[in-house]
């Protein structure tokens, strides 16, 4: 793995809350939180990369039984402090060879996750281990941005994705290396913080011969959590792949 756990410090976890904020308001998760609840069924989740448990946590009070992959030791305490933490069955380590006890009828990975992972070997990798966790039929469901380059003018390598009162932030972009660096700038308390965050970004065709190559059919597509149609100006797309009922 390129991406190392420093990336995800305590630092970065202590405020990894606050500073997404915006990712935990209802209207932003209560649709993700239904989504993966509607296609898990009654079986076991597991979510790749559960950070602080932003998802696993109300996925967990619905009465789901949830599992976690997590590299990063301080963002895995992070969740461990909070209520209904404990109820969450954690294991450290990485996402693209890391096993979890039990096969799993949803394994999941939201908020861009996925590019993380540095190359494209890891990223197959990724696939090829939510596979070995799936119990046939089981799901595997993606959220991640669509790569913004057509919005990015000849000549330039910027683009801002979040202005507000206590955060900027703004990706910067290799187009050979296919590679982007998330900046953020926050205040917080008086304070401020800067956070560089590496990405190796993927398209939606690139994720299907991905899912192809771990055994894993495609079985839908949709621009976000509520289900919107996936046209070709959507920023973001949730896609699902399935684990095939027979496969042995």
């Amino acid at each position: 793995m390129e991406t190392g756990t420093d990336v995800w410090n305590e630092r970065v976890a202590r405020g990894y809350d606050e500073s997404s904020g915006h990712m935990y308001l209802p209207e932003v998760l209560d649709p993700a939180v239904d989504f993966l609840a509607r296609r898990a069924g009654s079986g076991p989740v597991l979510e790749f990369a559960v950070g602080t448990g932003r998802v696993a946590l109300p996925l967990s009070a619905r009465g789901v039984r949830v599992a976690g992959i997590e590299k990063s030791e301080a963002m895995a305490r992070e969740l461990r402090a909070k209520p209904g933490g404990g109820d969450v069955a954690l294991t450290i380590g990485d996402m693209t060879s890391s096993r979890a006890e039990g096969a799993f009828s949803l394994v999941y990975l939201v908020y861009n996750a996925i590019t993380c992972l540095l190359s494209q070997e890891e990223q197959v990798a990724c696939f090829r281990n939510a596979a070995l966790h799936l119990e046939p039929g089981g799901r595997f469901v993606i959220e991640v941005f669509v790569p913004d380059l057509q919005r990015l003018p000849p000549g330039e390598t910027a683009r801002p994705f979040h202005v507000g009162d206590r955060h900027v932030g703004f990706d910067t972009y290799d187009l050979a290396a296919q590679r982007m660096v998330s900046h953020h700038y926050t205040i917080a308390e008086g304070r401020s913080s800067t956070f560089l965050s590496p990405h190796r970004y993927v398209w939606p065709a690139e994720l299907d011969l991905m899912a192809e190559l771990a055994g894993l059919e495609p079985s839908e597509r949709w621009a976000g959590w509520n289900e919107e149609p996936f046209t070709g100006s959507s920023r973001s797309h949730v896609s699902v792949w399935r684990r095939p009922p027979d496969t042995p």
